[in-house]
């Protein structure tokens, strides 16, 4: 199966921990991102990931994202692809999605992606045919619900 994961994903095992809800997706993520690591789920990344990764101000969260993306992504939508990117966030802003969530699922779709993932719950509200949105605890959830 192939899978996206939002920059908000990638960040969450960085945020305050004391919160339940963030500590339950943290874990998730990092499930979802060993499973990655074991060859279970094929990671797709973007242009837009490494764009908006680049501005993290935190150096250390910064490149440990990036070596991870590096490192295990299958497959990478570029810059090359941006006219298609730029046409489809277009089609999903539309649904009042904003420009980042809008060209991040936009990459996922391009890069054929069964599955997005993301813990920004507005962005959880669109849904569309072409990818299944989806927050990484009830990922986890449904895949112990399976075995």
């Amino acid at each position: 199966m192939r899978i996206y994961l939002d920059n908000c994903c990638y960040n969450r095992p960085y945020d305050d921990q004391s919160q339940l809800k963030i500590n339950i997706e943290a874990q998730s993520k990092l499930e979802i991102q060993q499973q990655i690591r074991d060859g279970k789920l094929e990671l797709a990344s973007s242009y837009i990931l490494e764009l908006e990764n680049r501005v993290n101000p935190f150096e250390m969260k910064k490149k440990s994202i990036q070596s991870f993306i590096g490192t295990y992504t299958k497959v990478y939508v570029s810059s090359n692809m941006d006219a298609e990117v730029r046409k489809k966030a277009a089609e999903i802003m539309k649904s009042g999605v904003k420009l980042m969530d809008a060209c991040h699922v936009a990459c996922a779709i391009l890069a054929g992606c069964q599955v997005f993932m993301t813990t920004d719950k507005r962005l959880l509200k669109y849904q569309t045919n072409e990818v299944r949105i989806i927050n990484p605890v009830i990922f986890i959830v449904e895949q112990e619900a399976e075995r």
